[in-house]
């Protein structure tokens, strides 16, 4: 079969996706990714076919790096991603159209499910969703929003706040959608069509996260399915030889590094961070990233300062991560039996620091705009006390055990989106 995905967003969005496009391929399947041009590097150096799709997302940040500090309050999200999304929607259709093709399959990821479903109704292909985060209503799982809460709400109120959270999406995605489905010639979508109607209720989703981390709700019918991670694994990287001997040099270091995460202030950020390694006593891994932290802020023996480096390869290299909360790195992170220390910026960054602190693998997540370095500093030493490091390591090894690519696979055999046999 020839199966088209499309996602957007940084690359720690996009990465599932190419290694879940990987996991087709293996199995007999022609596949393309659809996708921002900063992934394309990536998407053709894992053999998938890639097609363009306009999602700058880093462009959207240079741009306007204050649209993360509005990241924690949904409403005031909402309103820049309305108005960035429908910026950046300008040529989906025409592009989404030239992607999906002469496919058999289609299958979009968070805010593109919705193009797919789109051209999988003009083109009359099916279409799946996929997710790396809950998105459908339940009264025991958070809306992932929404800030967590302190304690159980009642299962009426959850699965209220759910369709909430649908309105505001809706809010977010409608002026993006309306000028898709216009260019398609399809009938204008509405915001009960989109998340009530009985088609909507018809649509398959797989969610790409572990059910180590989140096991899924009771309440969710057999068109949900909750695979397990999707990683890529970087097996020709090759480690630098200054990161293998100060590697080599002492204890496991800390890993630091928050991707992508721009902000107005990341001079002064850097400093806080580099102050609390210090307060902490670890020698430390920071990884700058796409501009979340600054290298010219970096100068103390203890810390080795690099741009990325692939977390399957350094993760188990490291006695914990500090990080934003996204969710590759969550992912990355659980799988490699390592405590976090989430600093989170918006979306479902917030909702994946609760997680783990249920789960016993890191400490209350302290808030970027109220961050002092003590307060990172004690946050680092509880994460590595020996519970923590226990309990981390008993989780990953239950993650490692599943496998999200070939679940996920064999999920879309079983909904008859892919045929049973693996040839094409």
């Amino acid at each position: 079969m020839r199966i088209t995905l499309f996602s957007v967003g940084t690359q720690g969005d996009v990465r599932p996706f190419v290694a879940l496009g990987c996991g087709l391929m293996a199995d007999g399947h022609e596949v393309r990714l659809a996708t921002g041009r900063d992934s394309e590097t990536m998407v053709k150096a894992h053999g998938l076919d890639y097609s363009p799709l306009n999602a700058d997302f880093l462009e959207i940040m240079r741009r306007d790096p204050k649209a993360l500090q509005k990241g924690l309050n949904p409403i005031a999200f909402v309103r820049t991603a309305r108005r960035e999304l429908s910026r950046m929607a300008d040529g989906w259709s025409k592009d989404g159209y030239r992607a999906a093709l002469g496919a058999d399959l289609l299958i979009g990821g968070g805010m593109v499910a919705g193009l797919a479903a789109s051209l999988g109704e003009r083109l009359e292909i099916p279409s799946a969703g996929a997710h790396l985060q809950p998105v459908t209503p339940c009264p025991d799982i958070p809306p992932m929003m929404l800030p967590p809460p302190k304690k159980p709400r009642p299962g009426f109120v959850n699965t209220g706040l759910y369709h909430v959270c649908q309105l505001l999406v809706w809010q977010m995605l409608s002026p993006a959608y309306k000028t898709v489905r216009q260019e398609l010639d399809l009938p204008k979508a509405s915001y009960w069509r989109t998340f009530h109607s009985d088609n909507a209720h018809k649509i398959k989703h797989l969610y790409g996260f572990s059910p180590t981390l989140l096991p899924p709700s009771p309440h969710w019918t057999d068109s949900v399915k909750v695979t397990g991670n999707w990683l890529l694994e970087e097996h020709n990287w090759q480690a630098p030889d200054d990161l293998l001997a100060f590697l080599d040099a002492g204890e496991k270091p800390i890993y630091v590094g928050f991707g992508s995460m721009l902000g107005e202030d990341i001079e002064a950020f850097t400093l806080k961070v580099i102050e609390a390694i210090q307060l902490s006593g670890k020698r430390a891994i920071l990884a700058t990233g796409w501009g979340g932290l600054s290298p010219d802020a970096v100068n103390p023996q203890e810390i080795f300062v690099l741009n990325s480096a692939p977390h399957d390869w350094l993760f188990p290299r490291v006695s914990l991560a500090v990080h934003h909360g996204g969710a590759g790195t969550t992912a990355a992170a659980l799988h490699a039996g390592i405590p976090s220390v989430v600093v989170p910026f918006y979306g479902d960054q917030p909702f994946w620091a609760w997680r783990l602190q249920q789960l016993g693998i890191a400490p209350p997540a302290p808030l970027r705009h109220q961050l002092t370095a003590p307060a990172l500093a004690r946050a680092i030493k509880q994460a590595s006390q020996l519970p923590m490091q226990i309990t981390a390591a008993a989780l990953g090894e239950q993650a490692r055990s599943e496998n999200g690519i070939q679940t996920a696979i064999d999920q879309l055999k079983a909904w008859e989106l892919l045929p049973r046999s693996s040839a094409s």
